[in-house]
This record gives structure tokens, sequence and C-alpha cells, in this order.
């Protein structure tokens, strides 16, 4: 009897727990707080007679997302596994309702309003992407190999995508890179991936150039200057130039002030580039980096496979989000309305955010370390 309890609380022991990753999460939600305030008082000023309106709001939404954080992180995430279909169905079915009974905002049905609260589904289909995904690529680990097997999982995801695409391309883009990423981690076999990815690549080209204001985004990022539409980007690359090293200091900046148009969303990171320079927006990307890497920690060292790709799906997902709105602000790519994880306002993406830092926290608590 005494041996079975000194097992049982070596085993507890043993157990792993990644801190780090939550005190980033933690450092990275302070610090959106922080530059969400510097970035929306005045338009909250103007718009609501309130300057911490755009605060008030993503605080309610931060104390949600952490309590369906510490929710999921509490739960074995092999339980979620039995509700892949519910996941995926759900995702879909509430994408194609916000098509014909969602609000509209800035020209595109992207919002379903509740009542109480307006809820962006496109949010929920990155969620349930990873967890339908992981639970499909991981009952077939010795398929995956084949090109047959690889045609499947993108068959599967292509349906959400397509239908999310409608209104709301970034997002798409995010989830097809989902997809492709699940395959690489799980794929012994390079070549495939790479014709996979040229293939999706082409098929989004062709999607874009069908409309023409798809396709004229790319002509506003080759010459913002000579487009109506791209006094935003220009406006962005503004705040950046006049950052410099170490920037004019939390609150000095300039272009939030109506010029660079709901610096709040997607262009935070230009007035993070304004006000605390190149050394502030480096420090930044540090973080992600780090983040990053302590998902990788965690996927390499995951109990099964659909553990690791679980956390290898949240990677993806922060990863590509952050590299894309990254790009989009210093128009390195076309404009495609992308926001900045934990930083950029928004309540729907930062709940779903902190579930999917759940996920990951949940498997990292299925890590055994060595005696």
């Amino acid at each position: 009897m005494g041996r079975k309890r000194r097992a049982d609380k070596r085993q507890r022991k043993n157990r792993y727990f990644d801190y780090s990753l939550l005190l980033i999460v933690f450092f990275l939600l302070c610090f959106g707080l922080v530059v969400l305030y510097s970035t929306s008082a005045y338009n909250g000023q103007v718009k609501f007679g309130d300057p911490g309106y755009y605060l008030k709001k993503q605080l309610f939404a931060d104390v949600i997302g952490i309590a369906a954080m510490a929710f999921v992180a509490s739960v074995d995430y092999r339980v979620w596994r039995y509700f892949w279909l519910v996941a995926y169905l759900a995702g879909f079915g509430l994408c194609v309702v916000v098509l014909f009974v969602g609000d509209t905002l800035n020209g595109a049905k992207r919002w379903l309003d509740l009542g109480f609260v307006s809820f962006q589904p496109s949010e929920a289909a990155k969620l349930a992407v990873i967890v339908f995904l992981a639970t499909i690529i991981s009952q077939m680990p010795k398929q995956i190999g084949k090109f047959s097997a690889l045609v499947k999982v993108m068959v599967i995801v292509a349906p959400m995508a397509g239908i999310v695409a409608l209104e709301n391309l970034s997002t798409a883009i995010i989830i097809m890179g989902i997809a492709i990423s699940l395959v690489f981690v799980a794929s012994p076999k390079y070549m495939q991936f790479f014709a996979l990815g040229g293939a999706v690549i082409a098929a989004g080209a062709v999607f874009v150039m069908r409309e023409a204001y798809r396709a004229e985004r790319f002509l506003i990022w080759l010459e913002p200057e000579k487009h109506e539409k791209g006094y935003q980007t220009l406006q962005g690359l503004y705040a950046i130039g006049s950052g410099g090293l170490f920037g004019k200091g939390l609150g000095g900046g300039m272009q939030k002030l109506g010029f660079v148009p709901e610096a709040q969303n997607d262009m935070i990171f230009s007035i993070i580039c304004e006000e605390l320079g190149l050394f502030g927006a480096v420090c930044v990307i540090l973080l992600f980096a780090i983040l990053i890497w302590r998902f990788m920690v965690i996927a390499s060292n995951a109990q099964d496979l659909y553990g690791a790709l679980l956390a290898s799906g949240v990677l993806a997902h922060i990863a590509i989000q952050v590299i894309l709105n990254i790009a989009v602000v210093t128009n390195s790519i076309p404009n495609t309305g992308i926001s900045l994880p934990f930083i950029s306002y928004g309540g729907t993406s930062i709940v779903f955010l902190m579930a999917e830092i759940g996920l990951a926290l949940s498997v990292s608590r299925g890590i055994r370390l060595e005696e």
C-alpha cells in the first residue's frame, strides 16, 4: 500500500505543466490591454464618449477567455477526439448561418448578433479545424504518407475554407495554412507536402482573381499611393517610419488620432512601432517567437500523436496569423484584414485563442518527466 502511494506521489511529481507558456500568454494579454488603451482612447472618446470603451470590452473578453482556457486545460485533451464531428458541423453550420443572417461590417458579413453579444463564427472555425484534423490524421498515421490520404484531408477541410472565404478570405487562408501544417507534421514525405501547398496556392490565386474587388487588393498593394483604398496602408507605414528606434513613447503617437482607421484592430502593430519604435516591435516579435518555441516543445514531447497534432495546430494558427498581420502592416503582402493575436481588439478572437492555449496546456499536462 505504501509503495503504491509513493509511486502515485512520484508520478504526480513527474507530471509536466508549461508555466512558461502561461506566463508569456498573460504578459501578452497585459501588454495588449495597455497598448489597446493607448491606441483606442481617442476613437472611444469620439465615437462613444468614453476613452475606456474598447478597453472595458476587451477586458471582459479576456476574463471569459481566461475562464475558457482554465476549463479546457483542466480537461484531458484526449476527450476532444470524440467531438471532432460535432466541432466540424458546428463550425461549418455557423459559418453558413452568418452568410444569411449575419451583420455586415465594413462591407462583409462576419458577425452573428446574439442579442447580448456579437459573435464571429470564423474564429470558432479555426479551433474546430484544429480539433477535427488532429483527430482524423491521428487515426491514420500509416496512411498519411500516401497522396490519397492527403487528398482526403484537403477534401474534408475544403468546404469549411470555401464557405469562410466568401466573406473572410484571411481566415480561409489561416484554415488552409493549419491544414497544410498538420499534414507537414504527420507526413514523412515532404515532396507531397510541397505539391499540396502549391496546389492550394494556385487554387487561392484563381479564387482571388475571380472577383474584381479581391484582385484590386494586389494593385493597391503594389501602388497604395495611387488608390483611395491605400490610405490605411500608407498611414500605417507613416506610423512605422516615424517611430524610429525607440518610438515617441507610449501614448505619444499621432497616427491613431483618426489617421489610421480603426487603429485598435488590424493595424495596431503600426502604432506599436510608432510609440515604442523598432526596439518595441522587435521585443513583441521575440515574445511571439518564444511562445511558438514553447508550442514546439509541447508538441515534440507530447504523449501521443493526437496531442502533438493539437499543439502543432495551435502553433500553426498563431504563427501564421502573427506573420500575416505584420506582413500586411508593413505592406509586404496585400491587405487581408488579419488581427494580431492577444493584442488587437476583438472579443471573439481572444476567447477562442485562450481556449486553444488551454488545449496546449492540457497536452503539456500529459507529458511525463524522466526520472
